[in-house]
């Protein structure tokens, strides 16, 4: 695995909250994996995004196999090989393999509820245009908002390769993985452990659509964390960020370098390259160049300003979808 623009601090020698979730993950989950690692640069918005996917995804009572259906299909529809690769295997583990190998080849499953989850994962990429909502539970709707985030955090700063040469795109090696994984996969996690990471004032005002479930605290921590990166920019900047995912709703860039380029024209000078990495990582996270990155590093060379950057892009978009939730209520 190769980070694309820094190489995180190793797992043995962080300390503070980051040690905290880095012992979750090895507990609940496979260990500091690099999508982690690459948060760990801002730990509030990592501590966030570990208790939204631990939440969503692994703890409560939904049936695993659907959540990890809907990690590999909205990871699909954002077009990040690296997530679709990682969950494939995690199907696998949980004893699905012919679920896993339709997912791996694009397919549409062959049982109707898994076909109806794919469909209205991918759907949620543009909300609007599908006028996409959720009648599901808080953990199936929670992880598909905490994969809209992560995979753009992915495919922004990790390369697509989970393993040297992609061989986890081989059946084989699919299922060996999976035998591997089957034991941690499979235990029960109890709910609300990772809450006492987060911050005790982001956890406020958890969205409607999640009930009273700790699926909700989670994102509305990260929402608070993640959106604090949007004060590296200016107002207009910010502004032209959260309106161009409104109105673009989702929408592929046929040609996203070109396209970003075009949208701050008339930002304020200072802010254009940053908005421009923003938009990206909303949109088309992977075409964040190391052109890009050079010139933020100039007035900005800390890592953390970068991966807070990302996951202001990364939210906007997401909560985008999110709220398509709120509006089906009123």
């Amino acid at each position: 695995m190769t980070y694309r623009f820094f190489t995180p601090v190793p797992p043995r020698a962080v300390t503070g909250r980051t040690a905290l979730v880095y012992q979750q993950l090895r507990d609940d989950f496979l260990g500091p994996l690099p999508t982690f690692q690459a948060l760990s640069a801002v730990p509030d918005v990592l501590a966030a995004t570990w208790a939204l996917m631990r939440e969503a995804l692994l703890a409560g009572d939904a049936p695993r196999v659907d959540r990890e259906l809907v990690a590999a299909a909205v990871s699909w529809a954002n077009r990040c090989q690296f997530c679709v690769d990682a969950h494939v295997l995690l199907l696998h583990a949980l004893g699905a393999p012919q679920l896993a190998e339709a997912v791996a080849r694009g397919e549409t499953p062959p049982e109707p509820r898994h076909a109806q989850l794919v469909g209205w994962a991918q759907a949620s990429r543009s909300p609007g245009a599908a006028g996409w909502t959720s009648q599901y539970r808080p953990e199936i709707t929670g992880t598909l908002l905490a994969f809209h985030f992560i995979n753009r955090v992915v495919s922004a700063l990790l390369d697509p390769d989970l393993l040297p040469g992609g061989l986890q795109r081989s059946p084989l090696v699919r299922s060996v993985g999976g035998r591997l994984y089957a034991k941690a996969a499979r235990e029960p996690k109890e709910p609300g452990r990772s809450l006492p990471l987060l911050d005790a004032d982001a956890t406020a005002s958890p969205p409607v659509w999640a009930g009273d479930s700790p699926v909700g605290v989670a994102y509305a921590s990260l929402r608070n964390a993640a959106t604090r990166g949007g004060d590296l920019l200016g107002d207009v900047a910010r502004q032209t960020v959260t309106a161009t995912v409104r109105w673009e709703d989702g929408r592929f860039p046929a040609r996203p370098a070109d396209w970003a380029v075009d949208l701050v024209r008339d930002v304020p000078g200072r802010d254009r390259i940053a908005t421009r990495i923003a938009l990206l990582a909303a949109f088309a996270p992977g075409a964040i160049s190391p052109g890009d990155v050079a010139l933020w590093r100039l007035s900005h060379p800390a890592d953390a300003d970068l991966v807070a950057l990302v996951a202001f892009g990364a939210i906007t978009a997401t909560d985008h979808v999110a709220r398509a939730l709120a509006s089906a209520r009123l």
